[in-house]
């Protein structure tokens, strides 16, 4: 699986989806050069995408959650 483009639900394992969100959001540990702390109201994208990794709902579904 390529990394570069997002795992859907119906084609990806929750070992696959979590490691595109560990790759894709990444803490760089510089929250003002960054800003996923902001997005995710201080939450581990692990944590705010859950129900993504999870299979629950799909990531821009997830995502519109933090806008």
């Amino acid at each position: 699986m390529s990394y570069g483009s997002r795992p859907s639900i119906a084609s990806s394992t929750v070992e696959e989806r979590r490691a595109y969100v560990r790759t894709k959001f990444a803490c760089i540990a510089d929250c003002d050069a960054c800003g996923l702390c902001q997005l995710f109201r201080h939450q581990d994208p692990e944590t705010a995408l859950a129900d993504y990794i999870d299979g629950h709902a799909e990531l821009p579904q997830v995502l519109m959650r933090y806008r």
